[in-house]
């Protein structure tokens, strides 16, 4: 199948997940707390199998999915999207225990997983994070000394994990975090572990925060939460490769939110100029108009055909993934951004009432250009690559 055709029976799935959102999903989103995970919206998602998925599909799957979802229901949307992103780590690079203890948890709905990197001085520089997990000599048997930070010669490994995460979804209300922590100082990406965090270890507390898009969404604090190498992700001192294989998963179907939202502002756009009555005719018989609509139209189709291009790509492990998955990503979201705006101007006053679907849908557009790379780190992954490209020709 090429990227840029979709199979009829892809086609009548999306239509049936419209279709879940706006009759099963949307009445529970509603009754949400605004700021706070929406359990029983979650476990809704779980039910109809959609949290399943998460862990059975490809990324073209996961794109289709969370296109759907964005377009009647961004706040389904979303949950399904934070449980793949706190638990793809897990998936991929858990152990057979770690994944037994929570993947069928987080497949039915019931519990609550989020992905823990960006800090109050590492968003965009996320190897610059300081979060320390510091080495831990296990109290002896009969000693009354504290535990020592020092690397233990005998037993397991383990560490204390000390310092603050920012801006993380689903929390502080989240069952588990994948943990991103400074194992080796001074050693860049090479020196960060990726650790499974249960919400209930000693020493981990969090606060929510107060957004433009009222997600859930809060700041992390570790006062030496003790972590052994059982926790671990992957490898000690490798937890970089396990966000950024993380991320390039992910980035193409935050790409695909984009869209959904973007088809829903067009929609909502083609539906109000062609029932508005202005200047002795319909709105779209104003030809400033009708070119508006169009170029909202031609953008959200490029975007759309770029975003299931990268996900092609990654399915079928392309060696080009991170450079299609940045373009996807900033191309989507940017795009999103300026359909979305264009509908509120074509619209007028009324898309700015509290309650409109266009003013929740500018409200919810900003934050994509901004979280898993920003915009800007987006164009720097694409250059990096096409240069090395060009250097090994």
């Amino acid at each position: 199948m090429t990227a840029f055709s979709l199979e009829p029976a892809q086609l009548a799935w999306c239509a049936e997940l419209r279709t879940l959102a706006a009759q099963r999903l949307r009445p529970l989103a509603d009754k949400g707390e605004p700021g706070h995970v929406n359990r029983a919206l979650v476990a809704e998602l779980g039910s109809l199998g959609l949290l399943g998925r998460l862990f059975t599909s490809g990324a073209l799957d996961l794109c289709l999915m969370r296109e759907s979802l964005a377009y009647a229901c961004t706040e389904a949307e979303t949950a399904l999207a934070l449980q793949g992103l706190g638990a793809h780590p897990v998936h991929a690079h858990g152990t057979r225990e770690q994944r037994a203890r929570w993947l069928p948890r987080v497949a039915d709905g019931t519990a609550i997983a989020a992905f823990a990197l960006s800090e109050p001085g590492a968003g965009s520089d996320a190897a610059a994070l300081e979060l320390r997990a510091e080495p831990e000599s296990p109290r002896r048997e009969g000693s009354s000394a504290a535990p020592a930070l020092a690397a233990a010669p005998d037993g397991p490994a383990r560490w204390r994990l000390t310092g603050e995460k920012c801006w993380i979804s689903n929390a502080p209300e989240a069952d588990f975090y994948t943990v991103f922590a400074r194992t080796t100082p001074g050693a860049g990406a090479r020196g960060v572990t990726a650790f499974l965090v249960p919400a209930d270890r000693p020493g981990l507390t969090g606060r929510g925060l107060d957004m433009l898009s009222p997600h859930p969404i809060g700041a992390l604090d570790f006062d030496a939460v003790p972590v052994t190498a059982d926790d671990v992700l992957g490898e000690a001192d490798r937890g970089f490769r396990v966000a950024m294989g993380t991320l390039n998963l992910f980035r193409p179907s935050v790409g695909a939110f984009a869209v959904g939202m973007a088809q829903a502002a067009l929609d909502a756009t083609l539906a109000h100029t062609a029932g508005r009555d202005a200047f002795g005719g319909k709105l779209m018989d104003l030809q400033t108009v009708a070119h508006q609509v169009a170029e909202m139209a031609l953008r959200t189709e490029a975007a759309r055909l770029m975003v299931h291009a990268a996900a092609s790509a990654y399915d079928a492990d392309d060696p080009d993934v991170p450079r299609r998955s940045a373009m996807a990503k900033l191309l989507a979201t940017e795009t999103a951004q300026y359909v979305v705006d264009a509908a509120v101007q074509l619209h007028g006053a009324r898309a700015l009432q509290r309650g409109h679907l266009l003013e929740h849908l500018y409200r919810e557009v900003r934050a994509p250009r901004v979280y898993e790379g920003a915009s800007e780190v987006q164009r720097g992954i694409i250059a990096k690559e096409l240069y090395a490209r060009q250097e090994a020709r």
